[in-house]
């Protein structure tokens, strides 16, 4: 199969049962969890079976001389511009406020959530090294083919974003439109871990735990939304 027809699979993949996890009334459920996870963790096997098969997957998860610190910098550096920017863009009281709280109204009771930290952080980890494996492993190498290493990781995080465009439109709201902070917010991540990635010489592994502190911190730590942030 051609890489691009590939990569664009992995997007619907993705994509289709994400739009359905994402709508208000799989708010706070397993539903919503198991539409909007299991689909990347299934093409993250998938994505280790084909790099194994290419002698790839070594590369891509040896760990490097440096990965904690560059995986903690990028992390934080993405938590504090998630945190500006998402004041700048639905700030409190605005009419946008409701994207970030239709987003933290799908994720659930933040108080359980703080609860059950051992379960939370075990899904966190599993997913961002899932969407490390399938985004900045597959769907890079597979655009690497089509169009060169030089702009795959960037096209990559194009296509990372573009897996999140229909949640936009399940997350919209008739007062602020289309939500489309999961979209910005993936592309903007997208391009960091890609550059981390490319720093890296090819390793996921410093990307991985970048990817797994930011989600902890936006969804365990240090929530934008309904904190009094």
């Amino acid at each position: 199969m051609r890489p691009l027809i590939l990569s664009i699979l992995v997007v619907l993949i993705v994509s289709i049962p994400g739009f359905f996890g994402w709508q208000i009334q799989r708010a706070g459920t397993p539903a919503f969890w198991a539409l909007v996870v299991t689909p990347t963790l299934l093409l993250a096997v998938f994505a280790a079976v084909r790099a194994q098969r290419h002698e790839e997957l070594r590369e891509w998860i040896r760990p490097r001389w440096g990965d904690a610190t560059v995986g903690v910098l990028s992390g934080v550096v993405l938590v504090a511009v998630a945190y500006y920017f998402t004041r700048i863009v639905t700030p409190v009281g605005g009419p946008r406020e409701v994207w970030l709280a239709r987003l933290y109204l799908q994720i659930g009771d933040l108080s359980w959530l703080r609860q059950h930290t051992g379960a939370v952080a075990a899904l966190v980890i599993t997913a961002s090294i899932a969407e490390e494996l399938v985004w900045r492993g597959l769907v890079t190498t597979l655009l690497a083919e089509q169009w060169g290493s030089r702009t795959a990781w960037i096209a990559s995080a194009f296509f990372y974003a573009a897996a999140h465009l229909p949640a936009a439109w399940a997350l919209s709201d008739p007062r602020a439109g289309v939500n489309l902070l999961l979209p910005i917010g993936a592309l903007g991540a997208g391009l960091v871990w890609g550059a981390v990635v490319r720093m890296k010489g090819g390793s996921l592994v410093a990307a991985m735990i970048a990817h797994a502190l930011f989600d902890w911190c936006m969804v365990v730590m240090f929530p934008l939304w309904g904190t009094g942030l």
